[in-house]
């Protein structure tokens, strides 16, 4: 049976999910898979890692709210198309 994370651990994710637009558990998933690639395992290396991804995150200048609502709108002939009745 898998631990509870740390509750900084979760907050810096939290953090960081929200800025990329995506779900906690991606977050998760995307710093624990760099975590791994690193070869990091204890879960303070973890926190400095999912912060520096954050910081990078910002940084970056890329808008993903703005990018995300782009790609949700419809365009031009699809604004009027039913699913279902």
């Amino acid at each position: 049976m898998a631990g509870i994370p740390d509750r900084a651990y979760n907050a810096s994710c939290g953090k960081l999910a929200s800025q990329l637009g995506i779900s906690l558990a991606a977050a998760r998933r995307k710093v624990d898979v760099k975590a791994s690639q690193q070869g990091l395992r204890e879960t303070a290396a973890k926190l400095t890692l999912a912060e520096q991804m954050l910081a990078e995150a910002q940084s970056s200048g890329t808008n993903n709210h703005d990018l995300l609502t782009s790609l949700l709108e419809a365009v031009g002939n699809d604004e009027n198309f039913m699913v279902e009745d």
